[in-house]
């Protein structure tokens, strides 16, 4: 049960396996392999969520990277069917599979990571070579209001600098939320040593790209 991560709303966060990034950051990282064992299947995910309704609001979709899953629709529209309104988590990389869970009114709010600027786009994803096109295609997509969304950064020392927030307002410039959070160090993430911005540096950043969208706040930094 989740009372941040679906706003306004008490929640359940529902994790799948497999994602097509690689970020060095990763809090989920036993998720990244597609084949990751299940800890329940369809059936029991439906049988656990029939016996919260009344209790629970919504259902947030995390991973991992959820719209891998090709049958998603499928599964959403059982979901809110039985009542429940549902938050996706998405990395922006399958442009094609969000619009139509968007279209097809299976998706109540998304989140979206924005994991820099273009020009540092593959190397802090972990992927040589990533081309940013349907990341883009996502935003505009999202841009254009058919579903309430934000746009979050979770900001490593490493990886993030002035010129990335300076990229990242221009690749977001209109968009309605946008969240900037600090990295926290786990056991689970696959590279050792990585490190936060103060948050003096965060501030900075946060003013950086508050010219250029409606909202923009620090999360989790005082």
């Amino acid at each position: 049960m989740t009372l941040l991560d679906f706003p306004g709303l008490v929640a359940c966060t529902v994790f799948f396996g497999g994602c097509d990034m690689r970020c060095p950051f990763c809090h989920n990282w036993e998720l990244v392999d597609i084949n990751a064992p299940a800890v329940m299947d369809d059936e029991e995910l439906l049988k656990f969520l029939s016996k919260r309704q009344g209790l629970l609001d919504g259902v947030v979709f995390t991973g991992g990277e959820p719209l891998l899953r090709k049958d998603i629709g499928v599964l959403m529209k059982k979901i809110k069917d039985m009542g429940f309104k549902l938050k996706l988590d998405t990395n922006g990389n399958h442009p094609d599979e969000l619009i139509s869970v968007v279209e097809e009114g299976l998706v109540d709010y998304v989140a979206m990571d924005i994991k820099n600027s273009p020009e540092r786009y593959a190397e802090t994803i972990g992927v040589p070579g990533f081309d940013i096109s349907n990341v883009k295609r996502s935003i505009e997509f999202l841009l254009k209001g058919n579903v309430p969304y934000e746009f979050r950064t979770t900001v490593v020392k490493s990886y993030h600098d002035e010129d990335s927030f300076r990229g990242i307002a221009k690749l977001i410039e209109g968009a309605s939320e946008y969240y900037i959070q600090g990295f926290v160090d786990r056991d689970t993430v696959p590279t050792r040593g990585l490190e936060a911005h103060s948050p003096e540096v965060m501030k900075n950043f946060l003013n950086i790209v508050k010219p250029y969208v409606n909202r923009a706040e620090l999360r989790g930094i005082e």
